[in-house]
């Protein structure tokens, strides 16, 4: 599917892209930042709502302080939950070495201003543009959606900056991959109708 006279197309970058969960320590540069979110507010919007506002942090002590409390978070929902994925999670989140974030230089939060009928969608269409800018830069990037009930505390909300008409939506780590990315297979469209 990949055309090797066109590297970097958006296909291309579609197919190569994979979750990453293993980052070397550089930071990126404010420059790349910038030109992530500059690529994710490039996303379509349904009655461009435009509703998203980001939270950058790259404080290595502010994201292991995230990583802790939104494992106890995910840990508290997953026990009351009982699912099989849940529990699976919490022997995980045990390991007190576990980083939520996995040890990315840079946690980039797409929050949604209210939450409207197209609100969520809009964001997820912005974590998208992103996360493929980034592998166009071949940086990696993860979205971590355990964290997003912890990222909506109140607590945490005033620590961040975020006001209360917004909630984190799409949380997602990015960073210089430490290693090869890999993709994982993906089923076959399922489709329902074809008339």
């Amino acid at each position: 599917m990949n055309d090797p006279a066109i590297p970097n197309s958006a296909i291309d970058v579609i197919y190569r892209r994979g979750s990453v969960r293993s980052y070397t320590p550089q930071k990126l540069d404010s420059g790349t930042i910038h030109m992530l979110l500059d690529a994710a507010v490039r996303a379509p919007t349904a009655i461009h709502g435009e509703p998203w506002a980001f939270v950058v942090i790259q404080d290595t002590g502010l994201i292991k302080r995230l990583s802790d409390g939104s494992k106890k978070v995910f840990m508290e929902e997953a026990r009351r939950i009982h699912h099989d994925h849940g529990a699976r999670a919490v022997d995980t989140f045990k390991d007190p070495d576990f980083n939520f974030f996995y040890n990315a230089g840079t946690l980039i939060i797409i929050c949604g201003k209210s939450m409207g009928l197209f609100v969520a969608a809009d964001c997820w269409l912005a974590a998208e543009n992103l996360m493929l800018a980034a592998c166009s830069m071949n940086l990696g990037t993860c979205v971590i959606g355990s964290a997003v009930t912890g990222l909506n505390s109140p607590e945490v909300k005033a620590e961040l900056g975020i006001p209360a008409e917004y909630s984190a939506i799409a949380p997602i780590i990015v960073g210089v991959p430490d290693g090869e990315v890999t993709t994982t297979s993906r089923k076959e469209p399922r489709i329902l109708a074809w008339k």
